[in-house]
């Protein structure tokens, strides 16, 4: 489905959402930019607005982003607002492999005597220690560092 084909057409609400969002407040770049691109392809009240192009020129985009977020536009029904604000993530980008249970279970070993041989307990020993007592099924090194890092 072509998107470039398909106008913007805004209600007068969106239209001063967008006026407002991009006049007022401090806002993140990415958000202004894209309520810049809404705001110069609109074709309400028998507008006729630019060529992709001259919209990327004035709102200081690149076409594709132009086409990205008219696509958005679409895709989102329509919605100014939700095309505008991206959505926020619900879970970070890695799996949370240390729990408060395995955390404390790292903090006792520490506090344990060192094994036999050693002097104290080295980052590497505790990890493989972790792993051997069937706390987690694998960890690394720097994971039990950054953990007691944060603790200790």
């Amino acid at each position: 489905m072509a998107y470039s084909k398909k106008t913007i057409v805004l209600t007068e609400e969106q239209r001063t959402y967008l006026t407002e969002f991009t006049k007022r407040g401090v806002r993140p770049v990415q958000e202004l930019k894209r309520a810049r691109v809404l705001l110069e392809a609109d074709a309400s009240s028998g507008r006729r607005p630019p060529t992709e192009q001259v919209i990327a020129e004035r709102a200081g985009v690149s076409l594709q982003t132009v086409k990205a977020v008219k696509k958005a536009f679409h895709d989102l029904g329509k919605d100014a607002k939700a095309t505008v604000v991206r959505k926020k993530r619900e879970t970070g980008p890695r799996e949370i492999r240390i729990t408060g249970d395995v955390e404390a279970h790292l903090i006792a070993l520490c506090c344990s005597p060192a094994p036999e041989g050693y002097a104290r307990w080295t980052v590497r020993l505790l990890a493989e220690k972790m792993v051997e007592l069937d706390y987690v099924d694998e960890i690394s090194p720097m994971s039990v560092s950054r953990t007691l890092k944060k603790r200790i």
